[in-house]
């Protein structure tokens, strides 16, 4: 009786995701629709017309950055290893300060569309957006995989996919594979029909759906616990299966390994390479920069920021509660068992939450499937900035000022800019079927560190260096990156560990899984060199952008 009412609840749990998604899809569809009929100039469809206000930007912001990685990755990371894992929300959300203190401001004042106006404004046009061009679509791409594993986790879980078992003939495997091209090719359509108009409309709807989803979670862990913490910590601990040693730090960073000083050494290297990646990498993220170019003005850029940090400050406390409530309720043997790498710990807790608070095993089932549902509205919100940011970047930097030199007309560009999203979403979906088994937070870990390697030099060279010139920006940008790539390519995230994207190889040599503490002194490094090498210099043309970077005079 009890196996019947299992399977019937888990059919309803199926059906009513199912349901709840495709309603979701419906609405953002009909926005995106509405947004393409309202997205007549470039302006609207790199910038949506710069008609939002700092509050509506704050809530887009929030729902780009309050990613697959934040929701499903930090709430996994905090169940399975505790304290080590608040690591990442304390990282994700400090890093708003850099962003707010030195960037937003005055890229809103001096930029237009994308990341290279900045960068190009008293260099040589050519070889700095060309270069800005690559490294945006270097860090959308890593940003991308975490978004569409998240969604491939997510779903096998939804459908009620475990190993052995299948939907519609597809094993576990082959539905994650089917999700990640699905989820790709919706983000094609937002972006390709709605530019940033739908887009941020989809993120500020999103945002919202996330935010409630995760107060009443959390509202339902404490209530659980009596809103008693030291009981809600203690049952984490003993459900984790690592008693008192899951509420400490050094479960997965500075791992103490008794007799070998030289692996302890590098495990505490590795925290502070992600703690330095994560605080510096917000503000030189392409999809969040392009942000600032959708407010009128350089206050409403400032307001959004004050708005954003607000939101995701909140957002990232929450998390705190998914993470050890996770651990409590459902447990770190459960949660491995459904995904190694813990993405599913939100919403197995739903579930469990469900069951103990709205009936048996149909409460379960309706809150899984709701907030799944939110976790896939993330997940399209995301990535759909994320292709914009690419796109814009390929058709505005490198179509318009480097093949056609300028003389691109606005229709051509942004047809070229929906072309590159097809392109971009393809390469995305093809390279995240390889990166199912690695974490979505520590995924998007390695974004944050390519983006502080090669854009944030090259970014804060440009607005506070008068010395700095045309091959200082192309070797900040090329040095950083490069060394950021390389590093992870030969760490134990790709070959040589258990979780690694090819665990039966092993060609890794650089024992840090976070390349930051190397790779962005690199970047910086390469921009004084280069700058130094030349003897390019434009004083007149750095007074023209600090004025504009500090009054808004001449912006857009």
């Amino acid at each position: 009786m009890n196996t019947v009412l299992a399977a019937d609840s888990g059919t309803t749990a199926r059906n009513l995701t199912i349901t709840l998604f495709l309603i979701f899809v419906a609405i953002t569809l009909a926005i995106t629709v509405w947004a393409s009929r309202q997205t007549k100039t470039a302006t609207d469809f790199y910038a949506g017309g710069r008609s939002f206000s700092g509050f509506q930007n704050g809530m887009a912001i929030g729902g780009d950055y309050m990613s697959a990685a934040s929701f499903l990755g930090i709430a996994g990371i905090i169940a399975l290893y505790g304290y080590d894992g608040f690591l990442y929300s304390i990282g994700f959300l400090v890093a708003w300060l850099v962003a707010l203190l030195l960037v937003a401001e005055l890229l809103r004042n001096s930029g237009r569309y994308t990341m290279a106006d900045v960068l190009a404004f008293r260099m040589r046009q050519r070889p700095v957006r060309t270069a800005a061009a690559v490294s945006t679509i270097t860090v959308s791409i890593f940003y991308l995989l975490a978004q569409m594993v998240g969604a491939g986790a997510l779903v096998a879980l939804l459908l009620g996919i475990k190993p052995g078992t299948t939907f519609l003939g597809m094993d576990a495997d082959t539905a994650k594979v089917a999700t990640i091209i699905m989820v790709g090719a919706l983000m094609i359509i937002y972006v390709t029909v709605g530019g940033m108009k739908g887009t941020t409309y989809v993120q500020i709807v999103k945002a919202f759906l996330l935010m409630t989803g995760a107060i009443v979670m959390t509202l339902l862990v404490l209530a659980k616990y009596k809103f008693n913490l030291s009981s809600l910590l203690g049952d984490a601990a003993s459900a984790s299966g690592k008693g008192a040693n899951f509420l400490e730090p050094g479960l997965r960073y500075g791992v103490e390994t008794p007799g070998d000083a030289l692996k302890t050494f590098y495990s505490k290297m590795d925290l502070l390479s992600l703690g330095i990646a994560l605080v510096l990498g917000t503000a030189g993220l392409p999809h969040i920069l392009i942000r600032f170019y959708t407010v009128p003005t350089a206050k409403a850029a400032r307001k959004s920021v004050l708005w954003a940090i607000g939101i995701i400050g909140t957002f990232y406390l929450l998390t705190l509660a998914l993470g050890f409530g996770a651990a409590a309720l459902v447990g770190g043997k459960a949660i491995t068992a459904q995904d190694k790498a813990g993405n599913t710990a939100a919403p197995q807790l739903a579930e469990a939450l469900g069951k103990d608070f709205f009936g048996g095993d149909l409460g379960g089932a309706t809150l899984l499937a709701i907030i799944a549902a939110v976790a896939f509205a993330t997940i399209l919100a995301v990535v759909a900035g994320l292709t914009l940011a690419s796109s814009s970047s390929l058709a505005h930097d490198f179509y318009a000022n480097v093949i056609k030199d300028g003389q691109a007309s606005e229709r051509q560009e942004v047809t070229v800019a929906r072309i590159s999203a097809l392109v971009i979403g393809a390469i995305s979906i093809v390279l995240s079927i390889f990166a199912q088994s690695l974490n979505v937070a520590f995924l998007v870990a390695l974004a944050f560190a390519v983006a502080a390697s090669g854009n944030l030099p090259a970014i804060l060279y440009s607005l506070f260096w008068k010395r700095f010139n045309t091959s200082g920006a192309v070797w900040a940008i090329y040095g950083g990156l490069l060394a950021a790539v390389i590093l992870v390519f030969f760490s134990p995230v790709v070959s040589g560990a258990p979780t690694a994207m090819f665990p039966e190889h092993d060609w890794h040599w650089f024992p840090l899984s976070n390349p930051g503490i190397i790779s962005i002194p690199i970047g910086f490094l390469c921009g004084w060199i280069g700058t130094l090498l030349s003897k390019e210099h434009d004083e007149e043309k750095y007074a023209e952008l600090e004025v504009r970077s500090l009054t808004g005079a001449g912006a857009h």
